[in-house]
């Protein structure tokens, strides 16, 4: 898969891991009488690393090639996994800014 394609699949994969858990926790607060906009927010704290790690397809593939490209010279393998670690990243944030505003705001 090209570069580009894959860059935006993680992004929008990683914003949609933090969107989902987020609203589905808040229903199932709703559902067990807790207050969803506080859970929902406990949510987009805590899943925020789990996000990233299920957008780029779990971890060990990701340590295989840096590792790979690290120890066999392959600088250009490097900086894609690090373009996608930021793209999960940057998707997983815009999840939580998204998050934050239909809170209204971190309390």
């Amino acid at each position: 898969m090209p570069f580009e394609k894959k860059f935006v699949i993680i992004f929008f994969t990683a914003m949609g891991v933090m969107l989902g858990a987020a609203l589905i926790g808040s229903l199932a607060a709703v559902m067990v009488r807790e207050p969803p906009l506080a859970t929902m927010l406990r949510l987009a704290r805590e899943i925020r690393i789990w996000a990233v790690v299920a957008a780029l397809g779990g971890t060990f593939s990701t340590i295989e090639i840096l590792e790979s490209g690290l120890l066999r010279g392959e600088i250009t393998a490097v900086i894609k996994q690090i373009f996608y670690i930021a793209g999960a990243m940057a998707g997983t944030h815009l999840g939580h800014l998204m998050i934050l505003a239909v809170a209204g705001g971190e309390k």
